[in-house]
């Protein structure tokens, strides 16, 4: 930083008048100047001082209205645009336009309790599973302890894209919480909490991959694991289980459609399960055709006696689970893929199963062989199964006037 030291002198002019003189350097130059007076000369000194002074840090005395709060504000406005491609004004002007405060300020807090208690109440109506509100819930819970005691309309779009980005998620979590998020913001901004939804330019993450085929069991795993369950307490699992395995039933024992479903609605008279919208996982109505061998062990362990959901079930499923490596939805995963083998109708099994067409045939198309998916529809209890293979041997025989009322096909149904 350049340095200057200006001094005061007494100078006696060649025609005997007595001057005060300010001698020193500016930018390198020499500055020599004469006053009357000595008060003259130091108010001409601490003038060349102050100059020297702004040269080296770059500040300039200036008149101005503005407040010295302002001015520092006005300062800091200006070191943020140090390298931004427009001037101040073009920002002001922008802000100006495009910005509107929120008409009641709330926490983040306060903003998800009201929320989650909106949805409380959606579950009680049936328009939410109690699977997604607790997975609303706990996203928006890591929201609240991500911004305690913040203000909701401060959360900016970056701060919101990080917080969907923590711990480095694959995409399809990614997009999960962000779409968790979008829907709480659309709610605020209903609200007037916030004057915009910050998510709504934070776009969803591409997924290129296509997942890999779905886990099923094989028709001699399939007939091992219901002649294991016909063991267990006098054969109490088996409605469980056949409705799972010969049906397809979201079996999940603690949100799962088999849950909620009720004897009245597997109808053995006219061989349909209704599956109804409170049933169903997606909301939307649907009928499951009972399948012969299905009907085979549902009169071998009728409902009035076999309950769905018997007592300590959780307990002595995981024991089965356990036995024969049972995940999550593997009995579901091997009906689908059972039925597109045996009636080659991915329309058909996507309406039994209450899926799209397109997620049939990215995971359950050609899993299995015509030849297995006879085999595993001929999964009967010991009792019935001369029966059944009768009625095949007949259908064999002569189809065209076999009764084929128990055994409807795709093109039947639809008809």
């Amino acid at each position: 930083m350049p340095q200057s030291a200006f001094t005061v002198t007494r100078f006696l002019n060649r025609n005997g008048v007595t001057s005060w003189r300010v001698d020193g350097r500016l930018h390198g130059l020499r500055i020599r100047r004469n006053f009357k007076t000595r008060e003259e000369a130091g108010a001409e000194r601490a003038a060349l001082e102050a100059k020297a002074a702004q040269a080296a840090s770059n500040v300039r005395s200036a008149s101005t209205f503005l407040t010295d709060d302002q001015l520092r504000q006005s300062e800091a406005a200006f070191r943020r645009l140090t390298d931004a491609p427009k001037p101040l004004a073009f920002y002001l002007d922008y802000a100006l336009a495009n910005y509107r405060a929120p008409e009641r300020e709330i926490t983040v807090d306060a903003a998800v309790t009201a929320y989650l208690a909106s949805k409380k109440k959606e579950e009680a109506q049936g328009m939410l599973s109690t699977c997604q509100l607790k997975d609303i819930r706990i996203r928006l819970e890591n929201l609240v302890a991500a911004f305690p005691g913040q203000s909701l309309s401060t959360l900016s779009r970056e701060a919101l894209a990080a917080h969907c980005q923590l711990g480095n998620p694959k995409p399809k979590t990614f997009n999960n919480r962000r779409g968790i998020l979008f829907t709480f913001f659309k709610f605020a901004f209903c609200q007037d909490w916030v004057a915009a939804n910050p998510l709504e330019k934070v776009p969803h993450l591409r997924i290129a991959h296509r997942r890999g085929s779905a886990t099923t069991l094989s028709a001699a795993q399939a007939a091992a694991l219901m002649h294991h369950v016909e063991q267990i307490d006098g054969g109490s699992l088996v409605p469980f289980f056949a409705l799972a395995l010969f049906a397809g039933i979201r079996p999940c024992v603690r949100t799962g459609e088999i849950l909620k479903l009720r004897p009245e609605h597997v109808r053995l008279d006219t061989g349909v399960i209704l599956i109804e919208p409170e049933v169903s996982k997606v909301r939307m109505k649907r009928a499951v055709t009972i399948p012969p061998n299905l009907a085979a062990w549902l009169r071998a362990y009728p409902l009035d006696r076999f309950p769905i959901i018997p007592a300590n079930l959780q307990h002595t499923r995981a024991a089965v689970a356990e036995k024969f490596t049972l995940s999550h939805d593997i009995m579901r995963h091997t009906f689908i893929s059972m039925h597109v083998a045996k009636y080659r109708s991915m329309g058909e099994a996507a309406l039994q199963a209450g899926n799209s067409e397109s997620i049939i045939r990215k995971h359950y198309l050609d899993l299995k062989t015509p030849a297995e998916a006879e085999a595993f529809f001929n999964i009967v209890p010991a009792s019935a199964a001369p029966a059944l293979h009768a009625h095949t041997a007949a259908a064999n025989a002569d189809p065209v006037t076999c009764d084929r009322s128990a055994e409807t096909t795709p093109l039947s149904r639809a008809a």
